[in-house]
């Protein structure tokens, strides 16, 4: 609705979003998706398309996608198919991989595919000029009004509460609610006096520029490729091929060690590059835009993700260290949180007051936003402080370490990083940093050089333990709809009842020892089913389980004369294992060796 007051137009709407990048497109696209009768207004101030750093994606955000309804346009845009990545990290100078699918069976995919097998696994690595426009230009075709070369210059404010947001012309905006999507930018948040915390040491510095001609490491099947993770002495180099010719190239190191250089950004960025093989023979015969930009790239949280009538989403309310590919995850995925919350919170009658569950809606989606970044960040500090790459930054690598907590056997590790919550990453199974706890595993094996057991080796009678914890309501958004679950609550940790949890959970309720544990678990799933699959019903149960021990979930001990479970450690499998050879890169390193 459009009206005048006595200083200028007046804008009314139901929501409206400032920013137009992927949070805030995805929230708005959702939305419209779920609530057509909605009005959404989206305030991005830049002109798209345009270039934006971040490029690397994680598998989830192509379920994401399609539940949007715009996978075949992001598909049929050409991005490279994202497997994995290369890594030089960790006490090991060799190259590994982490893969998220088995590359023998990416060959087999012609491009363009549908959402479905294995490319529910994969990931895209994306231009953001190209992939931006996409999805802002997708929640206009949903609905939303899309207003660019549009600034936010003054948030109207009474007490917590926004009551309206000024334009550069003038004009009014009033909604319902009102979000925040501009990143570090942060407009309401900053207006809204909403502090921030560093929660880390890793205050980096980010160096970047795109080039044309680049050769890819490797190609796998019909585009398919990894991205490269390279560790220098002072820091690390990102390189993401973004299409057939075009090339990301980034170069990451601490702050404080980019002061004592004294050097441009030009300078340090073209002498990383330079000084390592593996990269310079990829852009032998490349040419570089001839932009280097440089950003702070500084982990952090925000105090609080919403107020009265606004909220926070994607990098607004934290960022977390780049070297894990998270930052577009967490912003579509609490975009996504978001669109539903706010689609519930409409069916209110504004007249009438909030909805009834309006407090538990808003503090669950801050939480879980808030929460997962954290985690990250947590997980971004054990990389660090791991990495014997690193030699210029030993001293940095072992403040961060010892800030902290972080102690580097696999076993100290895996419990210091369980204080962030294995369980609540998904409602479902367990994860942490986006890693399923089989993976995380071999990479604590492959960051420390030493090799790791899993509990469930050394114990075999296990029982349930809920003693001090809080059973409460936790939201599963599902199919527009928010269902409530019930699930444990003790300090930080959560004890989802749903999904592989809620199995284990009744399966402990009838059980203690291992071996009918393990049979009841069969039972359930009618069968060992395809026991080989890292996603086997049987392996993500031994994953729960471990996960549960670790947070206190379970306590675990020996009974000698009752039998055990043994789990292998292989150093390597399909999805994690040293590069040795398998690209050209790699065999032109061994070269030059």
């Amino acid at each position: 609705m459009v009206g005048m007051s006595g200083t200028g137009k007046v804008i009314e709407c139901d929501v409206a979003i400032i920013g137009g990048g992927p949070a805030g497109s995805t929230t708005a696209s959702l939305l419209a998706k779920y609530r057509p009768d909605a009005n959404i207004l989206v305030l991005e101030k830049e002109k798209f398309p345009r270039d934006h750093v971040g490029e690397s994606q994680l598998p989830a955000i192509s379920g994401i996608i399609h539940e949007m309804g715009c996978w075949d346009e992001i598909e049929g845009a050409g991005f490279p198919l994202k497997i994995g990545a290369t890594y030089r990290w960790g006490k090991n100078p060799e190259l590994w991989n982490f893969d998220f699918a088995a590359p023998s069976d990416v060959e087999k995919l012609v491009r363009p595919t549908p959402y479905e097998g294995l490319r529910q696994l994969t990931a895209f690595q994306v231009d953001r000029a190209v992939y931006d426009e996409i999805l802002l230009n997708h929640a206009e075709h949903l609905g939303a009004e899309v207003r660019q070369e549009t600034q936010v210059v003054e948030v109207l404010r009474e007490g917590d509460r926004v009551e309206g947001l000024r334009l550069g012309d003038g004009t009014t905006v009033v909604a319902r609610y009102y979000v925040d999507a501009t990143g570090h930018v942060g407009t309401l948040r900053r207006k809204m006096g909403v502090e921030t915390k560093p929660e880390t040491k890793l205050q980096n510095v980010a160096i970047w520029d795109y080039w044309e001609n680049a050769e890819w490491a490797i190609e796998i099947g019909s585009g398919a490729t990894r991205v490269q993770v390279m560790s220098q002495a002072a820091g690390w180099i990102w390189f993401i091929p973004l299409g057939p010719t075009r090339t990301s190239i980034g170069y990451v190191l601490p702050k404080d060690h980019y002061k004592e250089l004294g050097k441009s950004v030009e300078d340090c960025y073209h002498e990383a590059i330079a000084n390592d093989e593996r990269i310079s023979a990829l852009v032998r015969n490349a040419t570089p835009r001839g932009m280097v930009e440089a950003t702070k790239d500084w982990s952090f949280t925000a105090s609080r993700g919403h107020g009265e009538n606004w909220f926070l989403v994607g990098e607004s309310i934290g960022f977390a260290d780049p070297i894990l590919a998270a930052g577009m995850t967490l912003a579509h995925t609490g975009a996504r949180e978001l669109a539903y919350s706010l689609a519930e919170l409409l069916d209110a009658d504004p007249k009438d007051g909030e909805h009834e569950d309006a407090e538990w809606l808003k503090n669950s989606v801050s939480d879980a936003q808030l929460r997962r970044v954290r985690q990250h960040i947590q997980f971004a500090d054990f990389w660090y402080a791991s990495n014997g790459q690193f030699t210029d930054l030993q001293d940095h690598c072992a403040s961060i370490a010892k800030e902290s907590g972080i102690k580097m056997s696999p076993e100290a590790a895996w419990r210091w990083l369980a204080q962030g919550g294995f369980t609540n990453e998904s409602s479902s199974t367990p994860a942490l940093g986006t890693c399923d706890l089989s993976s995380l595993k071999q990479v604590l094996w492959v960051l420390t050089d030493k090799k790791g057991d899993w509990a469930l080796n050394k114990n075999n009678v296990l029982k349930l333990n809920l003693r001090n914890a809080e059973r409460r309501m936790m939201p599963i958004y599902t199919e527009g709809r928010i269902e409530r679950e019930e699930c444990w609550v003790r300090g930080q940790n959560r004890l989802p009842l749903t999904g592989i949890f809620k199995v284990v959970v009744d399966v402990l309720e009838q059980e203690t020892r291992i071996d009918r544990i393990h049979k009841l678990i069969l039972e359930y799933f009618g069968g060992p089913g395809r026991s080989n699959s890292h996603r086997s019903p049987i392996k993500l149960a031994v994953q729960a389980m471990e996960a549960m021990i670790n947070e206190g979930w379970i306590t675990a001990k020996i009974d000698k004369k009752a039998p055990s479970m043994t789990i292998s450690r292989p150093e390597e499998n399909d999805f994690i294992h040293w590069n040795r050879d398998e690209d050209p890169a790699s065999r032109q390193d061994a070269e030059a060796g």
